[in-house]
């Protein structure tokens, strides 16, 4: 790994675990073990280094999002996405971003993550609009506002985990978002979906 590579992955590491505000130039300097010249060489301010370190992030987490497409059926893509393995007490690397006050403020630091859940919106609009389309959710759903609430999801469930220490809440979260999926697939025909009997008899 080469030294830009090393600060790249030290300062994304950092900002996965303290946030942008609470990372300083010292500390990837120490974690990575660069000196303050090479450092400045490659990144000639933090906000640089943070920048490539937020793209590093986007291309770990973007990747594992790719299950959600492809050929198989769609719901069972999607529930494999939901319940794939995650470190829940450490939050998304991406999402955990947005609650940085600096980034939050700072358009160039903002503009890739707004890229990143731009990307996964989409991937998850296509991935339900092929369940809809294979008749396992109902016409009536909107993959467009069905896919920004599982993201809700997701990212809500992280920071429960997190605020609690316990990733109880997002299990709970992940295992609630798959009742909803289920209740909205179409009852079976000549069924009545309160009770679940059929309605010719």
């Amino acid at each position: 790994m080469d030294t830009r590579q090393r600060l790249v992955e030290t300062m994304s590491e950092l900002m996965w675990e303290r946030g942008y505000a609470d990372t300083s130039p010292r500390d990837v300097r120490e974690r990575s073990g660069v000196g303050q010249g090479s450092l400045y060489h490659h990144f000639p301010t933090k906000r640089d280094l943070a920048v490539a370190a937020l793209e590093r992030n986007i291309d770990d987490v973007l990747p594992a999002s790719s299950g959600l497409e492809g050929p198989g059926d769609p719901i069972a893509r999607i529930e494999a996405y939901l319940t794939r393995p995650r470190d829940a007490l450490k939050g998304c690397k991406v999402g955990r971003m947005t609650q940085d006050p600096q980034v939050r403020e700072d358009p160039v630091l903002l503009a890739p993550v707004g890229r990143a859940f731009a990307a996964m919106h989409a991937r998850w609009v296509r991935a339900l609009r092929d369940a809809v389309a294979a008749g396992e959710l109902g016409p009536e759903i909107d993959p467009e506002r069905l896919a920004h609430t599982l993201m809700a999801v997701l990212q809500g469930g992280y920071v429960l985990a997190i605020a609690h220490q316990d990733r109880g809440p997002f299990d709970d979260a992940v295992a609630g978002a798959l009742d909803l999926l289920r209740a909205a697939a179409p009852a079976p025909s000549g069924t009545n979906r309160q009770n679940g009997t059929n309605s010719e008899e």
